[in-house]
């Protein structure tokens, strides 16, 4: 027992310098920036990034294009509506080309065809309406596909690190150091941390835009079914004189 409280000092100070020596591997963790940890991801981050990359692209250019392509319809129908009384189609024409946006554009091509039957002009504003429904869910598909990807990509990366892990347990025979065989096993899982980042934020978007797209084409389909009510009023009342 006597030798054992002797034997303390030298105990307390082997421990105070195995604290200094560990101090430094305890803390590199902390050193290490994203940066160097999304490089220490392997092979895999490459697709990874550049995914994240036209997910970013492609977020940015669809909410520009459906911002830009806000307006108020019912306000716009009241303008064109006295401008037709008035008999000046060129005035009219000249106002839609003005706005510049989805449903001037539909009512544009209404317009043109304004003396012909009736559903000459109703298949007019349908054909206008499906190209400007096409370019507004332009590029949609390329966020669903991120969405979908870039988890799997990440798993791909996790599976192929744990592979890189037990090949290395295999060469030493088992004779590892846990510390090194943790390593590899994080650096591994930062392919699916990030793969599923960039698929949440993508989905994310993705569903967001799309209800806002959805939002619209529903204003487009109910304004243009209110011009070509508008249309027919003088029919209407001389039916009724």
């Amino acid at each position: 027992m006597t030798s054992f409280f002797l034997s303390l000092p030298a105990l307390i100070l082997q421990n105070g310098a195995l604290e200094d020596t560990l101090q430094p591997a305890i803390s590199d963790p902390d050193q290490i920036s994203w940066l160097q940890m999304l490089v220490d991801g392997g092979f895999v981050m490459i697709p990874i990034t550049l995914l994240s990359l036209l997910a970013i692209y492609v977020i940015a250019e669809r909410w520009r294009v459906l911002s830009n392509s806000t307006m108020d319809n019912q306000r716009f129908l009241d303008s064109l509506e006295d401008i037709l009384k008035s008999g000046d189609m060129n005035r009219a024409l000249r106002y839609c080309d003005e706005m510049n946006k989805p449903f001037s554009r539909i009512m544009k091509q209404g317009i043109k065809r304004l003396g012909r039957p009736i559903h000459d002009i109703d298949d007019a504003i349908k054909n206008a309406g499906k190209r400007e429904v096409h370019f507004l869910g332009k590029k949609m598909d390329w966020l669903a596909t991120i969405a979908g990807v870039a988890p799997l990509l990440g798993f791909l990366g996790t599976v192929t690190g744990m592979i890189q892990a037990f090949q290395q347990i295999q060469t030493l025979e088992g004779n590892v150091n846990p510390s090194v065989l943790a390593g590899g096993i994080w650096e591994a899982l930062i392919t699916t941390a990030s793969g599923l980042a960039v698929g949440i934020i993508a989905y994310g978007f993705y569903n967001y835009l799309l209800g806002r797209m959805n939002r619209m084409i529903f204003d487009l389909e109910d304004s243009s079914t209110q011009f070509i009510d508008l249309l027919q009023k003088p029919a209407n009342k001389r039916q009724q004189q």
